[in-house]
């Protein structure tokens, strides 16, 4: 909570005193339109999720059991921290780093960099760097896609609700109802261990991910945003 809090006064001061805007350029304020956005994004990424983990349980013959202790207060604790976590990451790589990107060098190559900023942060979020270089590529192009999908949202848009809607929809289904996240076991758990099938299966999860999700997205945004261009 405190990282949450010193990114959004740091984020406020830069702007206000280095940038001379006002922290409402980052689009932040509510509207009609970024509301539907930020439900867009959170319902899309959200069956994005449950289609790869309900794929993966049948592919792999994983089953699933409902928590026994789990209560609502624990779905509210969880849910907060998943919201915490996006709200501070988004305001860190979609905030006014990549809006200074975008008004200086454009679009795309302040989306690629920020895309590859996010993916060298899950490095170390993730506490693989050092580890096996397949491992270190695969982490940062599934979360460089994302990243590069969130930054996207934020430059065509011109708001943080949509790029949030879509980071707290994956989010939410990955760590609040499958427990595969940094809080432990949440709604749901898996029993017993997977069957392992071959590398193909793999490259399909991995392709849904890097390139499915995101692209439908990029050529969404593009095709209804168009005019939305720097």
């Amino acid at each position: 909570m405190i990282g949450l809090v010193v990114v959004i006064l740091l984020t406020w001061l830069f702007l206000k005193y280095v940038v001379n805007e006002p922290i409402s350029v980052l689009g932040i304020a509510p509207t009609s339109q970024r509301l539907r956005e930020l439900t867009v994004g959170i319902t899309f990424m959200a069956i994005v999720g449950f289609i790869n983990f309900l794929w993966q349980a049948d592919v792999k013959e994983i089953t699933y059991a409902v928590s026994e202790d789990y209560s609502f207060f624990d779905f509210l604790w969880g849910s907060f921290w998943v919201f915490r976590s996006v709200l501070f990451e988004e305001l860190l790589f979609r905030g006014v780093l990549l809006f200074l990107l975008i008004k200086y060098v454009g679009i795309f190559k302040g989306c690629l960099f920020s895309a590859i900023t996010f993916g060298v942060y899950h490095w170390f979020s993730y506490e693989v760097f050092g580890e096996r270089i397949i491992l270190m590529a695969y982490i940062f192009l599934v979360t460089g896609a994302g990243g590069w999908m969130f930054a996207y949202a934020y430059a065509k848009t011109k708001s943080l609700y949509l790029p949030t809607g879509l980071h707290f929809g994956w989010n939410f289904v990955t760590a609040i109802i499958f427990s595969s996240g940094p809080i432990g076991n949440q709604l749901l758990i898996q029993q017993g261990e997977a069957v392992q099938r071959n590398e193909w299966y793999t490259l399909v999860f991995f392709t849904l991910q890097t390139i499915v999700a995101p692209g439908i997205v990029t050529l969404y945004l593009t095709k209804v945003y168009k005019n939305n261009a720097t």
